[in-house]
């Protein structure tokens, strides 16, 4: 019995005592009141109590009079109506019994009496099961309130029942068993208080999760037991799988992985295997379990006679049979069994036929170990598209999901343009992933029913953010976008792009269906500010800057189902200049200073330039393809007009594979080239100006630092040592480093993509392993900087000398200090001017010094391949998207910049 509460004093109780978890059947024990001391009283027991002994009365009595006492929420009546017992009725010790049980099943009495069983005055006493006030739960970790609460029955203001407590104390633990915790445990407690309430607490200990410690397989011989585990899902515990979902036990993985073995033995070749038990212990600790299959792998088998039987007319079962893969005397393999039904069957659809019927008929020789099949094609008529359905769209126009599917209402059915459309409509980015076409029968036998369901998501982007970039260091965004603009297909954009080194504002629009024709029109307005740099070790310095303000109008129209022909038109205007205050002398670039090379790159110019782009593409999604291929080859002339004039050649290209267990396979690969149409600019200065060349370098090639791969000039200053020799200095922080770019390029990327756990999924995680090789190159090489005068000291070396400050004459120039301590410059190498052209004195004067000596390189100048191989991920992070790679340079060329671990926060990529 449970302990009940004084006048509104709190006390606490554990409930069901050692009935906890498995406990027995809970009885009222039937009391009867001494017939000395009153009237006989029958008392009857609880439904599991045994029977009282029964009093002998030689017939049946009467009722005389019957009330209930001891309700508090319950009216009398109420209890009564759940018994058979009336006044006036006659009634026996098994009536009384019953009612007994009656009231007990109601679940609203904790104890029942009957007195007056002797008398006929029956009074019926009960005590009323206290009513729940809370249901607390203490220990959870692993598994929230919430969803706990969802599970379990009791619930605030309702009747406390320990049935109910047992019923819920199971829930829970077969909560905690879903997750792999088998030694949880679930202590209920019971925390009395007045007015006949409570508080029910459920103590639970998750304990730790149960591994899987042993994976034992028994009657295996041709397969060892780590070929036969690699099959399976279920992984055994070892320090690597930390971070493994597959080491808990799961039993409907246990299941799964019986599947698996059976998948693997029948692909190759083991026809009759199969397994004969899968057990799985418990360790005593209850924390791991040893889970022991036991296989029988029987013959192996090869394919014998392979035909096609097709009552289908339009097939000829012969010419499709020689077609297909499977071929007589190769080991038998039910997946290429599978993969030929599923080319039947879309074979079968591109003829028309969506609901043709392709059933293998088995042969099995278990003598000669063969199997042979007859793939046979039923009856089928051919079919037409009734309708195209599309439901769940909310915002997006019905046009615009129907002008991606390629079959309309009264088209002969087709599998392969089915595939096509799906493939288009994932392409818009506008639905959630894996949408699918289904097809349904339609109101007669030869019609089909396209179903198209698909499921919104968001498609409008507002991103105000502050990152960090190797690339850019500080960046501040602010970006609008919508690629759905009224639910017609529309893009609208809006950005301003803020860091160290760049700034932009841009406009965009795009119709990709102007007047509803199959033609995309669009216009972009833009201002980029940019600041080129170089590196003197870890610093970056400021070289040339560019602003370009202008414009490009965009067109596109479809040529084929995968070809399509772009054109655009673009002008703008390029300022390129320089720091004054640090590049240039007496109003002038100074070649000493920013090098001839930037020197002869100055300057403003208007571009106009006409192009085009010839496309295929066959990817199967452009936001993540795992299929298909994309080609894309475009040129864009510049010289209708404006002062710039070259014909720019591009080259794309990239192919996905989906190479199984959810590995994506992918090769990427560009080229370009810049023919210059200009005639020459000077000895020394390529025909293509440096802002108009092509850059290679990080992001695209990864293992390299921004810009650098390619063309450069490297500039390292001469010092004297400890010896009082002079030697070039090589410390990489005192060198200048001044990337040219080049007008033609190559790169390549090899790259897998890695499949991980949901876990890892649901948090937009994407590794992945790459080789890249690539080059830039082919420019003009730019004349030296400067020739610097030599000279031999006292030990025969030779010695560069710093290049003086010349007059217009061509004559060096010195400095002296006049009687008024000013410094005064002067042609004499000693002395002061006479006034006659010549000088007196021999107190040598300071030479004014243009520059310091240094050697000057031009460097990476070559199409030999640079190659580098590394890993890196992908994240869409809660703070925006970032990427990190850990690339190594495995060949170089003399002057590329390499970089072993970049990392891009807070921008696209």
């Amino acid at each position: 019995m449970l302990n009940t509460s004084t006048s509104r004093a709190r006390a606490s109780a554990t409930l069901l005592g050692c009935t906890m978890l498995a406990g027995v059947p809970l009885a009222a024990t039937a009391q009867t009141r001494p017939a000395a001391n009153a009237p006989a009283r029958q008392a009857a027991t609880a439904p599991a109590a045994a029977q009282a002994p029964a009093i002998a009365q030689p017939a049946a009595r009467t009722i005389t009079s019957l009330r209930v006492e001891g309700t508090q929420r319950i009216e009398p009546e109420t209890a009564l109506s759940y018994t058979k017992l009336r006044q006036g009725d006659s009634y026996t010790n098994e009536t009384l019994d019953q009612a007994i049980k009656d009231l007990y099943a109601s679940d609203l009495f904790a104890d029942v009496q009957i007195d007056g069983a002797a008398t006929g005055n029956i009074v019926i006493r009960v005590r009323e099961n206290p009513i729940i006030n809370r249901v607390i739960f203490e220990g959870n970790k692993r598994l929230k309130e919430d969803k706990i609460g969802k599970e379990v029955r009791l619930k605030p203001r309702q009747i406390f029942t320990r049935s109910a407590v047992r019923a819920d104390v199971a829930r829970i633990i077969e909560l905690y068993r879903r997750q792999g915790r088998f030694a949880a445990t679930v202590q209920p407690k019971m925390v009395s208080l007045d007015q006949n309430r409570v508080d029910v607490i459920f103590e639970v200990s998750e304990g730790p999760k149960s591994k899987v410690r042993q994976i034992n397989i028994i009657g295996n011989q041709v397969f060892d037991d780590g070929k036969l585990r690699a099959q399976m899902a279920t992984k055994e515990a070892r320090f690597y799988r930390l971070l493994s979902s597959g080491t808990s036990y799961d039993q409907d993985r246990l299941a799964y992985d019986q599947q698996k073995l059976r998948q693997f033995y029948l692909t190759e070749g083991y026809a009759d295997f199969r397994v004969t038990s899968a057990v799985a212990e418990l360790t005593p600790d209850r924390k791991d379990f040893i889970i022991t299959y036991v296989v029988e792998e029987g013959p192996r088998y090869k394919f014998g006679d392979v035909t096609v039987d097709s009552d289908i007319r339009d097939f000829d079962g012969k010419k499709l049979a020689a077609g297909l893969p499977i071929k007589k005397g190769d080991w038998y393999n039910a997946k290429l069994v599978e993969d030929t039904i599923d080319n039947l069957s879309e074979t079968a659809g591109l003829f028309g036929y969506a609901f043709s019927n392709v059933q293998p008929e088995y042969q099995r020789d278990r003598e000669s170990l063969t199997m042979s099949i007859n793939f046979h094609i039923g009856q089928a008529q051919r079919t037409y598209v009734e309708r195209v359905d599309i439901t769940g769209n909310t915002q997006t126009q019905d046009k615009v999901i129907r002008r991606e599917v390629r079959l309309g209402e009264g088209d002969a059915f087709n599998s392969f343009q089915v595939k096509r459309s799906q493939d288009r409509v994932n392409s818009l980015g506008f639905f959630q992933d894996k949408f699918e076409i289904k097809q349904t029968p339609g109101s007669a036998a030869d019609r089909v029913v396209l179903e198209a369901n698909v499921e919104e998501r968001s498609t409008g982007q507002l991103q105000l953010s502050a990152g960090f970039s190797s690339l850019e260091r500080f960046i501040i965004q602010a970006n609008i976008t919508q690629n759905n603009f009224r639910g017609k297909g529309q893009t609208l954009s809006a950005g301003v792009n803020y860091s160290t080194y760049s700034k932009s504002i841009q406009l965009g629009f795009t119709e990709p269906y102007i007047f509803d024709k199959n033609i995309a029109l669009g216009v972009d307005v833009f201002r980029r500010d940019y600041n080129a740099f170089n590196f003197i070790g870890t610093n970056r310095n400021t070289t040339y800057s560019q602003v370009s303000t202008g414009f490009q109008v965009r067109t596109g129209v479809p040529l084929t189902e995968y070809w399509q022909l772009a054109g655009r038109y673009g002008f703008s205007y390029d300022e390129v200049g320089l720091d004054q205050n640090s590049f240039y002398t007496n109003g002038k670039c100074d070649p000493l200073k920013a090098g001839r090379y930037l020197c002869d790159s100055l300057g403003n110019r208007l571009t106009s330039s006409v192009g085009y782009s010839l496309i295929f593409d066959s990817l199967n999604s452009r936001l993540r393809p795992t299929a298909g291929q994309r080609f894309v080859f475009s040129q864009d002339f510049a010289g209708l007009g404006g002062d710039v004039k070259y014909l720019r050649s591009k080259l794309d290209f990239s192919k996905f594979v989906n190479l199984g267990s959810g590995f994506i396979g992918s090769f990427v690969g560009e080229g370009g080239y810049i023919k210059s149409l200009e005639k020459s600019r000077g000895e020394g200065i390529d025909r293509i100006r440096i802002n108009d060349r092509f850059y290679l370098g990080e992001p695209q090639f990864r293992g390299f630092d921004i810009r650098g791969v390619g063309p450069r000039v490297q500039r390292r200053y001469y010092t004297t040592d400890s010896a009082g020799k002079q030697v070039l200095i090589t410390d990489r922080d005192q060198l200048v480093d001044d990337a040219l770019g080049g007008t033609a390029y190559y790169l390549g990327r090899f790259e897998v993509e890695l499949p991980l756990g949901s876990g890892a999924r649901e948090m937009g995680l994407r590794p992945s392993i790459y080789a890249q090789f690539g080059s830039l190159f082919n420019i003009t090489r730019p004349l030296p900087t400067a020739v610097f005068p030599t000279t031999t000291d006292a030990n025969g070396n030779t010695v560069v000398l710093p290049l003086p400050v010349k007059d217009t004459a061509g004559n060096p120039l010195y400095s002296y200090v006049n009687a008024a301590g000013v410094l005064v410059p002067t042609t004499c190498a000693a002395g002061i001017p006479n006034g006659n052209g010549g000088c007196n004195g021999i107190v040598p004067n300071s030479p004014q010094i243009a520059s310091q000596p240094f050697d000057e390189q031009f460097l990476g100048n070559s199409a030999r391949p640079r190659v580098s191989v590394g890993i890196g991920v992908n994240w869409n992070s809660p703070f925006g998207p970032l990427r990190i790679d850990l690339a190594k340079a495995l060949i170089s060329q003399p002057g590329d910049d390499r970089k072993l671990i970049t990392f891009n926060v807070g921008t696209q990529f």
